[in-house]
């Protein structure tokens, strides 16, 4: 299988750089259906009678596994280059679909968190980092930009998959449209082996059209030389086995944990929250469930404007201003939800939609950030250290919000009110991630990369 070889991917002379982004998405879109189980979330509530907790460990094994493998096969990306990595990470992610959809047809939980949680998750992780750093070398003009448009598809997979869903439940359950309705465990089946098909053949899409550009490349008119040069941005650089050894990666880690921990307990229940959040004395919601589906959507659209709007504009503010206000202004955001997010829809709608951009801009800032402090060297297998830290999160988030509303009450009957404890934790965790932001200074020289330079030209002795 040659042919998925880092050198059959190398760009020709004149290649067109702004046909890379159309691949990263191609991938990106399809593994950020993750961020879309919440529409079927109560679907499989009811199929496995089973608990929030107990569902929500699904979307939380795919997160640490993502993270885990990220980690694992970061260095294994950056060497057989993103092809071959695009190309194993859609086996597994449809794989993980394959075996999921069995488990729901035979009611064997145990076969949904291997299949979609552990499979799809080491999916998830190596089609995640599989682009960055390529979109990084193709655009070191401008690394935030770059890896904004890697990470936008992340977020923005939801936007397609949530409607794409909720439309699929609807045509695969004969039951819908009944006053209450829940999907059966049927129509989620026969919806993951849909998803297998849809994905895996656009995911072998981006893997077949994506390039890496040919050693010494650089876009016309950029000049590294030239570059203004910016307090935490380095032109030295920084070994993956070096990097963890450093006070900087551990703070980005702390700030990154918070900030997705923050954002993805909320994400991870999104259609079920706002139902609470305007649920009358009699039982019943003003939201409904397909509103709930089209309010997934719009999360979705908020992630994936985050990632690439706010990761752009940190290249004129710098990365660890841009996550000042992630984190600081993120604050304020969560506690106003807590307290006043059930007075109106309106409000609530914008306030979450401002937090997930952030939570998406979060994602998208770290690799440029990362960038900034440790060089282009490993920077890839670097960001896939780092996303350990969203494991830890996948854990973390979900079981906070999922353990307080198990224990406020029952699914189906939850109110405002009882989500508070949870989003006022996440208030305490952006306290401690905007601290440790406030503490990243840069990398000592100590840890850098020898710089190689070429041997000196011997003088011609004089003739006595």
């Amino acid at each position: 299988m040659s042919w998925l070889d880092r050198d059959r991917t190398i760009a020709p002379p004149g290649f067109n750089r702004w046909l890379i982004p159309p691949a990263a998405l191609a991938v990106h879109l399809s593994i950020g259906q993750v961020y879309a189980t919440s529409v079927y979330k109560t679907a499989l509530v009811e199929h496995f009678d089973a608990s929030l907790t107990q569902i929500g460990v699904i979307f939380s094994i795919a997160i640490v596994m993502l993270g885990l493998s990220a980690a694992i096969m970061g260095t294994w990306v950056d060497t057989n280059g993103p092809r071959k990595a695009m190309f194993v990470s859609a086996l597994f992610w449809t794989g993980g679909f394959l075996i999921g959809s069995l488990g729901i047809f035979t009611n064997q939980l145990w076969l949904v968190y291997l299949g979609y949680g552990f499979i799809g998750g080491i999916g998830l992780g190596i089609g995640y980092i599989s682009p960055v750093s390529t979109l990084i070398k193709w655009f070191p003009d401008r690394p935030g930009l770059a890896t904004g448009m890697a990470i936008m598809g992340f977020g923005g997979g939801a936007l397609i998959a949530s409607p794409l869903s909720i439309a699929l439940l609807t045509a695969y359950d004969p039951n819908s449209g009944t006053t209450g309705w829940i999907a059966s465990g049927d129509a989620v089946g026969k919806l993951f082996l849909t998803f297998a098909v849809l994905y895996l053949v656009y995911m072998m899409f981006g893997a077949f059209t994506i390039k890496v550009p040919a050693a010494g490349w650089q876009p016309d008119g950029y000049d590294a030389s030239k570059v203004k040069v910016k307090a935490l941005v380095s032109s030295n650089h920084v070994s993956a086995k070096n990097a963890i050894k450093t006070r900087q990666f551990w703070l980005i880690w702390i700030v990154l944990f918070c900030n997705v921990t923050a954002g993805i307990g909320i994400l991870e229940q999104a259609a079920p929250m706002i139902q609470d959040f305007f649920r009358q004395p009699d039982g019943t919601s003003l939201v409904s469930v397909v509103v709930a589906g089209g309010f997934v959507g719009l999360l979705s659209i908020a992630n994936m404007g985050g990632r690439f709007v706010w990761s752009s504009t940190s290249d004129f503010t710098g990365r660890k201003n841009i996550y000042m206000i992630y984190l600081g202004v993120g604050m304020v955001l969560y506690f106003v939800l807590a307290l006043f997010g059930s007075s109106t829809t309106a409000l609530y709608v914008v306030l979450a939609f401002v937090i997930i951009s952030f939570y998406g801009g979060g994602f998208a800032t770290v690799p440029a950030y990362l960038r900034d402090l440790f060089g282009t060297f490993q920077v890839g297998a670097i960001h896939g250290r780092l996303l350990t830290a969203w494991s830890a999160a996948g854990i973390a988030g979900p079981l906070i919000v999922n353990s307080i509303l198990d224990a406020q009450g029952t699914p189906g009957q939850l109110t405002a009110a009882d989500y508070q404890p949870a989003l006022l934790t996440m208030v305490g965790l952006l306290v401690i991630g905007f601290l440790a932001n406030l503490m990243v200074r840069p990398v000592a020289s100590t840890f850098h990369e020898p710089v190689v330079t070429p041997p000196a030209v011997r003088e011609p002795a004089l003739e006595s």
